[in-house]
C-alpha cells in the first residue's frame, strides 16, 4: 500500500469494532495494545484496486477486516496464476515483512473490502517485545506452508470437484481466517476466480458438495457442514493412483 494507491488514500484510523476483529490484538499486553491500536490504520479497497503488487516494497502488515480479496502472480507471458483466496481475519505477508522485501504477488480485491495494515517497523517493535505476538506469527507460518504444500496438490488435480471442495475448505481453516467461522460470504463468480474454472462448472460441483451434506448453499455465501470432508475430498482416488 504505497502512497499512491487509492487503499492508502481512503486510510483512516481504526474503530472499535474493527479492532475487535483483529484476531491477534487479544494477545497483547494492556501496554502492549495502547502502544499499537493508535498505530493501525484501515482503509476500503474497492474490486480491482491492488492491496499490494509484485516488486513493490513492504510497507504494512495487512489483514481483511471484511470482504475479499486474492493472491495472484502475472506470468512472463501475462497470463494471472491464483494462488488463494483471503477472506475476513486472514492475515498475510508476515514473510515478506520479517525479511523487508519486495512482494513477490498481487494482493487486490475481489469485492469492496476493508484492509487493516500495521506499519513494519512496528510489526518487528512487536515480534521484539511481545510473546503472543510471536506465537500468532510462527502459527501463521506453520498454517501457510501446510496451505501452499496443500495449494500444489490442488494443482495437480484434474477434477474439478475436488478443485472446488479443497480450495473451499482452505478458505475455512480457522486458524489462519478465523473471521469467516461456519458461514464464508462469496459468489459462486468469485471462488470461480479463485478456482480457475467456470461460473457453470463451480456451480456443478457445489451441488455435489451440497448433496454429499459437506456444504450448504445459502444466500450471499456457502456454509460448512463437515470440513473434514471438504479437506479429504480427492483422497481416495489420490491414494489409488
Amino acid at each position: 500500500m504505497s502512497a499512491s494507491s487509492p487503499v492508502y488514500q481512503r486510510r483512516r484510523q481504526a474503530s472499535p469494532d474493527e479492532l475487535a476483529r483483529i484476531p491477534w490484538l487479544s494477545l497483547l499486553s494492556e501496554l502492549e495494545r495502547e502502544r499499537i491500536e493508535p498505530q493501525l490504520v484501515v482503509g476500503v479497497a474497492m474490486p480491482g484496486d491492488y492491496v499490494c503488487r509484485m516488486g513493490r516494497s513492504v510497507t504494512f502488515w495487512f489483514g481483511v477486516i471484511e470482504g475479499l480479496l486474492k493472491m495472484s502472480t502475472d506470468s512472463a507471458s501475462g497470463r494471472t496464476i491464483t494462488y488463494t483466496g483471503v477472506p475476513p481475519g486472514g492475515w498475510f505477508g508476515e514473510g515478506t515483512v520479517l525479511k523487508r522485501e519486495t512482494y513477490r504477488y498481487n494482493i487486490s480485491a475481489l469485492r469492496t473490502s476493508v484492509v487493516a495494515g500495521l506499519p513494519v517497523d512496528t510489526f518487528h517493535w512487536l515480534l521484539d517485545h511481545s510473546i503472543g505476538f510471536n506465537r500468532f506469527v510462527m502459527n501463521q507460518l506453520n498454517e501457510r506452508l501446510a496451505q501452499f504444500i496443500e495449494a500444489r496438490e490442488i494443482d495437480r488435480s484434474t477434477n474439478p470437484d475436488v478443485r472446488v471442495a479443497r480450495n473451499l475448505a482452505a478458505l475455512f481453516n480457522p486458524t489462519l481466517f478465523p473471521g469467516v467461522g461456519e458461514m464464508l460470504r462469496i459468489t459462486q463468480q468469485e471462488l470461480a476466480y479463485l478456482v480457475g474454472l467456470s461460473r457453470q462448472r463451480v456451480n456443478v460441483a457445489l451441488n455435489t458438495l451440497q448433496d454429499q451434506g459437506a456444504i450448504r448453499i445459502e444466500y450471499g455465501g456457502m456454509r460448512v457442514l463437515n470440513l473434514q470432508a471438504l479437506r479429504n475430498s480427492g483422497v481416495s482416488e489420490a491414494s489409488a493412483d
